[in-house]
């Protein structure tokens, strides 16, 4: 499980320290892509193979499914650490998040999203102010589901 705010400067080279926990759990090779709201997706290997498994079974047929699933595979990369617990974030995603320096790492359960750091303060700013509401609408936080 993934949770938390971590914020990080991309290097020259396009590279991203993720937070150890983050590492450990995303394993030696994992999945970023485009994910929704201008940020990243990055998936452990077995969540991305679930995902995978679970688009497999939409109807090919219709159009609004093949532009979701043309977008979020063409951007997928497989990804890895190096031995400073960097990856290389393809420019292409970088070009697709508006990511060029600053940089956050949120954990949102089965996966990591990768902000511009200016969008995600963005995001908050805009959703904080309805933060309870939603909250009312979807969840019921004092009882399972």
């Amino acid at each position: 499980m993934f949770k938390g705010e971590h914020a990080y400067i991309l290097d020259s080279k396009g590279r991203l320290i993720m937070p150890s926990k983050f590492r450990q759990n995303l394993g030696d090779q994992f999945v970023a892509t485009k994910g929704l709201d201008r940020c990243l997706f990055v998936y452990p290997v077995s969540e991305w193979n679930a995902l995978e498994a679970n688009l497999k079974e939409l109807p090919f047929t219709k159009g609004d499914y093949r532009a979701f699933t043309r977008l979020f595979f063409s951007g997928a990369e497989d990804c890895e650490f190096d031995k400073q617990g960097r990856f290389l974030i393809p420019q292409s995603l970088r070009d697709y998040a508006g990511i060029d320096r600053d940089v956050v790492a949120i954990g949102v359960s089965t996966r990591v999203e990768i902000w511009a750091k200016a969008e995600w303060e963005q995001y908050q700013k805009k959703h904080y102010q309805s933060y309870e509401e939603l909250a009312e609408k979807i969840v019921d936080l004092g009882n399972e589901a």
